[in-house]
């Protein structure tokens, strides 16, 4: 057991590794490139943003409000459409046994967890120094609403590499799919501006729980209405579960396609 986890996780680091330089290792800032891409839109939007919206949040600064939105946002998004290629991308390594698709996809997610959370620091740091109110207290809680995110989005990430080996336009189809995630899930509003009779429209979506739960953690002034932590994890852990019954069933095929 203990041979095969080290296996394992000896394919998940040269993976991450192999990743990295792909994505990164080629321009001449080098693998700065994959911190100030993400900083630099952040700060574009925020730019834009933060001068028509500075008014419009209530015991929170857009500023931070914004960042606890669009940041583990990126996080959810990214994992998701980079898992749908995950096969195409690394399948001449799966001609040796010990690589299997479940480590690309994990690669792929602690790069992307590494640097959405790089940058949250840093965008957090910055705006700290630059006056913003923020608190720490609730630090621990914070850390743990990213570990239940990037449980969901590796959930996630599992279903859509599957479906992505599967059907030839997945591809081209679920990004599609997710993409009214990001008007569903609080990113540009707060939850109290919906009339509680319609919250249950938006209620589903365990994405606007933690980004709801993240900007409490933050800005403990910041009212919560009706998000639930458990209603996080339970989405989190069934995801996961029901990506990994998935792949599980369907490896043997996408090995052989």
């Amino acid at each position: 057991m203990y041979r095969s986890w080290n296996i394992m996780c000896t394919s998940v680091h040269a993976l991450f590794l192999r990743e990295l330089k792909t994505r990164f290792g080629e321009y001449r800032l080098g693998y700065l490139w994959a911190l100030l891409e993400p900083v630099a839109h952040m700060a574009v939007m925020l730019a834009i943003l933060g001068y028509l919206m500075h008014r419009a949040m209530p015991d929170i600064s857009f500023p931070l409000f914004f960042i606890c939105g669009i940041v583990p946002y990126s996080l959810f998004s990214n994992v998701a459409t980079r898992a749908l290629n995950a096969m195409d991308a690394n399948r001449g390594l799966f001609s040796y046994r010990p690589v299997h698709p479940v480590d690309a996809v994990l690669a792929r997610t602690g790069l992307e967890l590494l640097i959405q959370m790089t940058c949250f620091i840093v965008v957090l740091s910055g705006l700290w120094l630059l006056g913003e109110p923020m608190s720490f207290d609730d630090i621990p809680i914070a850390i743990t609403i990213w570990l239940a995110l990037a449980l969901l989005s590796q959930g996630i990430g599992f279903i859509f590499m599957v479906l992505g080996s599967s059907f030839r336009a997945a591809d081209k189809l679920l990004p599609i799919l997710i993409r009214p995630l990001y008007f569903a899930s609080g990113i540009m509003f707060p939850l109290h501006i919906i009339p509680p009779d319609y919250r249950w429209l938006v209620d589903w979506n365990p994405l606007l729980h933690a980004f709801e739960l993240m900007r409490h953690a933050l800005a403990p002034s910041y009212p919560l209405y009706g998000v639930s932590h458990s209603y996080l994890w339970l989405c989190a852990l069934v995801c996961l579960f029901s990506g990994l019954l998935l792949y599980k069933g369907r490896e043997p095929a996408m090995l052989r396609s």
